[in-house]
């Protein structure tokens, strides 16, 4: 009878873990969705050194507070560095070869994967961190067993979304990226693949026509308009939408999203402590101007949480000094889940973006991004500032959003195209006009 209830339990368990859909890319490949056809709204955190810094009560909290604050998907390197260990002191490679990946590091990974899916949580892993190529010289034939290890590991997990490379030019080290994704191709199906690249850059730089990339990730990076220079290629700055507005209209058409914009908390520039840091306010601004530029989602990063610091840390990264723990309560976090229930609140998949809207567009902070469907749009503004529209249909109603709390406040039937948004105008006051056509 024992034996016959732990069956019975097994059989009722296995389902929650394959309840949760594959991801699949749109018919018009410009968004994701489910294998059941609805919308997935890619709403991303860093959690990059989740595997080797936490231990499994402390990922527990972690995935339950996201799970929580409206995150469907978290962003993890497997392999950071060489000599990577768990907190259990489990190595996740033999001999410093990727060739020959441990054991016990890897179960705890299993947990981890496991862990997410219940709490609905999707998984994008990045294999092995840029550096690390570099610094091993990895080989194609090292990078194409891994590959095959990490396939077989994982394909049946649900979910699962591969993220190829790590902070890297793609012509790097370009034969072992393109190993990898090709073996995870052909020894992975079920899973979507895209590549991390270095900072102001997309995936699209250098491999828009691999058949193993499945939508483009860009890495807007963590400058201020004012740090950039002469190398940068394109000079976009601060301005990520351009990136976005770029890979949108690019062949083939890939869905694309901001896999890496300035983090919370971290200083301008990341390296010079002394430097002013990014807020919650840069951070909405960075995901409403992607999003609305035609993102399919957009990843939330902060800076202790990315790097997992903990009260025992001697030390950390980019001056971060606040742990994870209490971190992740940052204001931005909370802020996210706004703009994924924006977006899910009209017809999803027939939204474009649509600056012919936009009387007045602006220039840096007071850029204004519109993006609509049939009988809808959304018009957002980063400083609060007046603009004006060319509206999409003869009769209108208006309402505001506020992206700090998720409030609407009624305007009522559109009479005229100039706008003005509650409150005086500054950075961080932003806001979004919300229209919607008038069904006679």
């Amino acid at each position: 009878m024992r034996i016959g209830l732990i069956i019975l339990s097994c059989f009722l368990i296995a389902p929650t873990q394959r309840d949760l859909p594959l991801l699949r890319i749109s018919p018009d490949k410009h968004f994701l969705v489910t294998e059941k056809g609805d919308p997935f709204f890619w709403l991303g955190d860093t959690g990059w050194l989740l595997l080797s810094r936490l231990n499994r009560e402390q990922t527990d909290q972690y995935l339950e507070d996201r799970h929580k604050k409206g995150f469907d998907l978290i962003q993890v390197m497997l392999v950071h560095g060489l000599t990577d260990t768990d907190v259990y002191g489990d190595s996740a490679l033999i001999n410093k070869n990727l060739a020959t990946p441990g054991k016990a590091y890897w179960q705890h990974l299993d947990y981890v994967v496991d862990k997410a899916a219940e709490k609905g949580i999707y998984l994008a892993l990045v294999p092995v961190w840029g550096g690390v190529v570099k610094a091993a010289k990895t080989t194609p034939a090292q990078a194409k067993a891994y590959a095959t290890f990490l396939a077989a590991r994982y394909k049946d997990k649900p979910n699962i979304v591969w993220m190829n490379g790590g902070d890297i030019k793609g012509t790097d080290y370009e034969a072992v990226w393109n190993t990898i994704g090709a073996t995870l191709r052909a020894e992975d199906p079920n899973h979507l693949i895209t590549f991390h690249p270095r900072g102001r850059a997309s995936s699209s730089f250098w491999f828009e026509q691999q058949p193993w990339l499945d939508f483009n990730s860009v890495q807007s990076g963590h400058r201020s308009y004012e740090q950039d220079t002469a190398h940068d290629d394109p000079r976009y700055g601060e301005d990520n939408w351009r990136y976005i507005e770029a890979d949108y209209k690019k062949t083939p058409t890939r869905p694309v999203l901001d896999a890496e914009p300035s983090y919370e908390q971290i200083p301008h520039g990341l390296h010079d402590t002394t430097q002013p840091r990014w807020t919650a306010a840069d951070v909405r601004r960075y995901a409403y101007w992607s999003v609305f530029a035609g993102a399919c989602g957009f990843t939330y990063g902060d800076n202790s949480v990315m790097q997992m610091l903990r009260p025992t840390d001697k030390g950390s990264a980019y001056g971060a000094h606040t742990p994870w723990s209490k971190a992740i309560d940052d204001p931005g976090a909370g802020q996210m889940q706004y703009l994924k229930k924006l977006m899910l609140s009209r017809p999803y998949f027939e939204r474009i973006p649509d600056q012919s809207l936009i009387a007045d567009q602006g220039k840096r902070y007071d850029y204004v991004v519109a993006t609509r469907g049939q009988e809808y749009a959304f018009v957002y503004t980063y400083t609060g500032r007046t603009f004006r529209i060319n509206p999409f249909a003869k009769e209108l109603t208006a309402s505001w959003y506020n992206p700090r709390t998720g409030e609407t406040y009624p305007i009522g039937a559109v009479h005229s195209l100039t706008f003005y948004p509650p409150g005086e105008p500054a950075p961080g006051n932003d806001w979004v006009l919300i229209l919607d056509k008038i069904e006679k």
